[in-house]
């Protein structure tokens, strides 16, 4: 009798203990977004079931069932596109031919360019060639003399335009000619880049890097290094460079042990962090606001017309200001990642934008003035990467090519000359000037029936689909053929250069609708009657399944 009461005891008292424990642990799941991107382990798990099928010759253009005369239809534009590419890309199809088996990048980004069932094909007959020979204004020139209004942006880096880049690159290196690539010491033009980006991020202290995963790493370090805390946590989709622990789900071969990643905009995410006492960092990147909780949209994952974006400014806003308020009171460092957006939507940055100031904020690209950098910038405590009352307890952090003076001269050029009344005139009008841009497209497509629309946030801009198709990535064929240039990630992202005149953007606008015209004419956009996102998507799991059970 005493023994089983002691045992209920017990029992029961460690039950109680736990419960703190297991309700930390149900807010924590409640927290996470409810696709696969915000359960990083299961997402991990699934894409290693994922079979790989094709859809070959006839399949190829009637995987939504489309009638013979639908499918003719697809097969002679095809055919034209196809033929169009050979003659026009001639010398570029040869020198990416020959560079792709010895680099793996490019191998990569021609597979993932287009839904994996249609990539052969597309790979095979729409070979449009990467190597580039010049640029000039908002343009860019092929090594088979093609010219294109740039879309690309550079991953980010062209916020105003080739020719700004051109002279900062210029005009930099003629200042260090004299000292060379001399690493270790630094050029005297490093300590009014600093003086300057203090300035900028509202920060006390800064350290230079190659990149800007390089400098997110160190921010997170560092975060961990002060607080004495493991985890970070970053938001569902959310991008902050190609390294382990921001990126825990597919693509990193290790799971990540130390991150959470939850949704953004909720109050379930907000409630961790006031709760949890192991938390040392919040990872924001404002790119997120045009896409909350989702991944970037790249072509790669166009399968249906699904895809979705809206950006609203006083809603995020509201969001930041909330996130602020939460980590100063829970002693967790706010990191804003501006490597892509840095100096775009403001010379402060997101911290301008949207009026939420961050602990450390992180920069690359542009700022490097047409060189690779990474920069961290944060408050004094937080820089510091060593105890004075611990000498061997350190957070070490170097890198060879850091500060390097021809990027120290480009950078110093970049920031001299956005405080000029040139580009703060370009800063002031921006945000009116790309959304009316963007509202003036999309009226244009409505009233020309076509069943396609942009989304912006700025100068950023994203497709998105009004039918539930399964070809909607054809469209970024068309677009090339009409001379616009896009990144790899097709027309999941428009980025750009604040330079664009008036008429460059006309002539991009008249050349999209040309584009999406033509994908009309070639019968893409069919779909069968009471078609939906939902049933394409059940149609490829068949399709899994199906392939599945062969492969066995």
């Amino acid at each position: 009798m005493n023994e089983t009461y002691y045992l209920y005891v017990a029992g029961s008292a460690a039950l109680l203990a736990l419960l703190p424990r297991m309700r930390q642990r149900l807010a924590l799941s409640r927290a996470k977004h409810r696709s696969l991107a915000g359960h990083s382990k299961m997402s991990r798990r699934v894409a290693r079931l994922l079979p790989y099928y094709e859809l070959e010759g006839e399949r190829f253009f009637c995987a939504d069932d489309a009638p013979d005369d639908v499918v003719e239809r697809r097969k002679r534009a095809f055919d034209t596109l196809a033929a169009l590419y050979r003659e026009r890309y001639p010398k570029g199809r040869a020198l990416t031919a020959d560079a792709a088996p010895a680099v793996s990048d490019l191998q990569f980004t021609s597979s993932y360019r287009v839904p994996f069932p249609f990539s052969r094909q597309v790979r095979e007959h729409l070979k449009a060639g990467v190597f580039f020979e010049s640029s000039a204004g908002v343009t860019v020139t092929d090594v088979d003399g093609n010219t294109y209004y740039d879309l690309a942006g550079s991953y980010g880096v062209n916020v105003f335009g080739y020719d700004f880049y051109k002279r900062c690159m210029a005009e930099g290196d003629a200042q260090v000619a004299d000292l060379g690539p001399v690493l270790g010491q630094y050029h005297p033009l490093l300590a009014d880049n600093v003086k300057r980006l203090c300035t900028i991020s509202g920060m006390d202290e800064v350290s230079f890097h190659m990149s800007g995963t390089e400098a997110v790493m160190q921010a997170v370090r560092l975060a961990r290094y002060h607080t004495r805390r493991t985890h970070l946590v970053r938001f569902c989709g959310a991008y902050h460079g190609w390294w382990g622990d921001v990126q825990p789900g597919v693509g990193n071969p290790v799971a990540a042990e130390h991150t959470y990643t939850l949704q953004e905009m909720s109050d379930r995410t907000l409630a961790v962090l006031r709760s949890r006492k192991d938390i040392a960092c919040v990872l924001v990147n404002p790119l997120q606001a045009l896409h909350p909780n989702a991944s970037a949209p790249g072509d790669s994952s166009l399968v249906d017309g699904g895809r979705r974006a809206h950006f609203d400014r006083q809603a995020y806003t509201a969001w930041l200001q909330q996130l602020r308020q939460v980590c100063s009171e829970r002693g967790i460092v706010l990191i804003f990642d501006e490597v892509f957006l840095g100096f775009r939507l403001a010379m402060g940055g997101a911290q301008e934008y949207f009026g939420v100031g961050a602990d450390m904020v992180t920069y690359g690209k542009t700022l490097g003035g047409g060189y690779p950098v990474g920069v961290v910038c944060g408050r004094r405590e937080l820089m510091k990467r060593f105890r004075d009352d611990r000498p061997a307890d350190i957070c070490f952090a170097r890198g060879t090519f850091n500060s390097h003076p021809r990027v120290m001269a480009a950078m110093n050029v970049f920031l001299r000359a956005i405080e000029g009344e040139a580009v703060q005139a370009i800063y002031r009008e921006a945000d009116a000037r790309w959304n009316a841009r963007a509202t003036q497209l999309n009226a244009r497509l409505a009233a020309a029936h076509l069943p396609v629309r942009v989304v912006n946030l700025h100068s950023v801009w994203t497709v998105v689909y009004e039918v539930p198709s399964r070809y909607n990535w054809m469209l970024q064929y068309y677009l090339r053929a009409e001379g616009l240039l896009l990144s790899w990630v097709g027309t999941g992202r428009f980025i750009f250069s604040l330079d664009y005149r008036e008429q460059d953007f006309a002539e991009v606008a008249d050349r999209f609708i040309r584009a999406a015209q033509a994908m009309e004419r070639a019968g893409w956009w069919w779909t069968p009657p009471l078609a939906s996102n939902k049933g394409i998507k059940r149609r490829i799991l068949v399709e899994m399944v199906q392939a599945w059970r062969k492969a066995r």
